[in-house]
């Protein structure tokens, strides 16, 4: 029964157990870990955040080195793997923000990953608490401060934001996610980046033609209403848009004996066409083949 010299296995080791759903305190521990991981981790490097750092448009955070590295082609950066971290949404540095964290003195001192705190709660930014920052400036403050303080001025710098420019960091709900992702699809309408600046147009035959016909249409007219470039005068002659007078008539006469020649070319007979077909009289018979479709059969004698 063992096989194996004698061993005999127990029920347990050959049965695995069925296939469950994780349970609730499972998947929150799952997601503390992910979130422990996004707020002290480049994902493009697995390296420890680092100051400078910057936020795309789903509110993930980088190291801005890291992001240069990528925009760069830096050789010890794997193209696939860093598309597949940002999910493609930085193509230039544009699409980032630089978010400024107030850092907390007491927690740099006491453990080596970073930790920041709000300005305005002194309450800590990190995994387990809704941050946000602004944008353009970059300044992050927790979720109750900007919701507490809602005139629409940054609490740091006081430069003006709109309402949809509040970015969550590292966003959980899916509130905030299709949030976040209506707010991308509203500025790409509008030819705008993550930043608010102005993004890329692409090159589009379409769509350079109906921006072009809306911005300078005048141009646009001229274009499609461009003359040839050999002119007709009052008396019908080409003059190939040549003012002076004795000049241009004699372009007219080159012209017209180009034409001409043309003509004549077209007209003349052609050897080797002529050579194709038979120059005789089909009307006259030909000897003997002159009834070889009437002639009969006939057997000798």
């Amino acid at each position: 029964m063992g096989n194996d010299g004698g061993s005999i296995p127990k029920r347990s080791e050959l049965v695995r157990e069925a296939a469950r759903n994780p349970t609730a305190a499972e998947q929150k521990e799952t997601q503390q870990e992910q979130q422990h991981w996004l707020w002290t981790t480049d994902p493009i490097t697995n390296e420890p955040l680092e100051e400078p750092i910057v936020s795309d448009c789903n509110g993930r955070l980088y190291k801005k080195e890291s992001v240069l590295k990528v925009l760069t082609g830096d050789e010890s950066i794997n193209e696939a793997e860093a598309k597949k971290a940002t999910f493609g949404a930085i193509k230039s540095l544009k699409d980032v923000v630089e978010v400024k964290f107030e850092a907390d003195p007491q927690a740099g001192k006491e453990t080596q990953s970073i930790k920041w705190m709000c300005p305005i709660t002194n309450k800590p930014l990190g995994p387990g608490s809704k941050a946000a920052y602004l944008v353009p400036c970059g300044h992050a403050f927790s979720g109750a401060a900007i919701k507490e303080v809602a005139d629409g001025k940054c609490l740091k710098c006081g430069e003006a934001y709109a309402p949809n420019d509040v970015i969550t960091i590292i966003p959980t709900v899916g509130e905030d996610i299709a949030r976040l992702a209506l707010r991308m699809n509203t500025l790409k309408d509008k030819g705008l980046t993550h930043s608010l600046k102005k993004g890329k147009k692409k090159k589009t035959k379409g769509t350079d033609e109906v921006a072009g016909e809306e911005q300078i249409p005048e141009l646009i007219t001229a274009v499609k209403e461009k003359p040839s470039k050999r002119k007709i005068d009052e008396n019908g002659s080409k003059t190939n848009g040549i003012k002076n007078s004795s000049a241009a008539s004699v372009t007219a006469k080159v012209l017209e004996e180009q034409e001409r020649l043309k003509k004549k070319r077209k007209t003349e007979d052609n050897k080797n066409l002529s050579s194709l077909f038979s120059s005789r009289d089909q009307s006259k018979p030909i000897g003997r083949s002159s009834d070889f479709m009437s002639r009969g059969f006939t057997i000798g004698k």
